[in-house]
């Protein structure tokens, strides 16, 4: 039996409310993998899973969707998703529930081999907004010459849509703050600022065609612009505008959509095969040290250098 570190939310609300605990770790049975964490992801999901004004009867709670790390142990008769697998391998770990961890038991179906073109913190931050992206433009339908708008291009899941579009073949315009717009021409968008006046800029930029938007941010702005450059509300998405997408009749991805996690479940493997070829790229903001977690959040949910966050041990 192992001992892991392991963060726990014993109460809801703000980073306050987690607490690093001991926990006894058995070895893994029949289709389980030990994995140590070299880094956990960070995702705004991981605070809102213990925010407050959820029913107490839920505690405690675990977080951390995601992590990337090196095999422990794996159970009899198991191999992991990718195939094969042995101790001292490194890997990746999503979706998984308490990725803030020292050492942690994941199925063996959620364990793929790490790509070596990235580093652990970019691995463990790579399957959730990945799959997310790569969904978003599933669902919209975007193909090559085409143009979309992408809401919040400065963003972890906004990055990823950028350079999948790319990959796609289509011409990309992202909103931002004017901070990010650099790191948004580097993956090949025409940042475009946010505020008032959006929709005429975005207009200029595309020549007044918008084939398709990605939003990822679900402030009204971005919505109602969209509606206004896109014709075919089926070629609207977003991953947070759920009350919207109920009123308005675009799409949403996500918790609320059944088809969100099927698909991006069977996603993983073409989204770590775009990263081990060198054609998507997880940039990384910050790293904290697994101990500094309640920082770590307090980070996260504020205003934090461009790119993704991760808990390192």
């Amino acid at each position: 039996m192992t001992q892991a570190r392991r963060w726990v939310a014993k109460d809801f609300g703000g980073p306050e409310v987690l607490e690093e605990t001991l926990v006894d770790l058995a070895a893994p049975g029949p289709g389980e993998v030990t994995v140590e964490v070299r880094a956990a992801g960070m995702n705004p999901a991981d605070y809102k899973h213990f925010a407050a004004g959820q029913d107490s009867k839920l505690l405690p709670l675990t977080t951390g969707y995601e992590a990337a790390g090196v095999i422990v142990a794996l159970g009899p008769d198991t191999a992991i998703a990718s195939g094969g697998g042995a101790a001292g391998d490194e890997v990746v770990a999503f979706q998984i529930f308490d990725g803030y961890s020292s050492t942690l038991n994941a199925p063996a179906s959620d364990v793929f081999a790490k790509p070596s073109t990235l580093s652990f913190p970019e691995a463990a931050n790579l399957l959730l907004v990945g799959t997310t992206a790569a969904e978003t433009l599933h669902v919209v339908g975007l193909s090559t010459r085409e143009t979309v708008l992408v809401h919040g291009a400065g963003g972890g899941v906004g990055t990823s849509v950028v350079q999948q579009a790319r990959l796609r073949g289509a011409s990309v315009i992202g909103t931002s703050s004017e901070r990010d717009f650099d790191a948004v021409r580097r993956f090949g968008a025409t940042p475009v600022r946010y505020g008032l006046g959006l929709e005429a800029r975005v207009r200029e930029l595309a020549a007044g065609r918008v084939d398709a938007a990605v939003d990822t941010v679900g402030v009204d702005e971005a919505i109602d612009v969209s509606l206004a450059l896109v014709s075919d509300r089926d070629r609207v998405v977003s991953t947070a505008a759920f009350g919207r997408a109920a009123r308005d009749g675009f799409q949403i991805v996500g918790a609320t959509n059944p088809s969100s996690g099927p698909f991006r479940a069977a996603a993983r493997p073409y989204v770590l095969d775009l990263a081990a070829h060198g054609k998507l790229a997880v940039p990384i903001g910050a790293t904290f040290p697994l101990s500094d977690a309640r920082r770590a959040v307090e980070a996260l949910a504020g205003r934090h250098p461009y790119g993704k966050l991760a808990l390192v041990a």
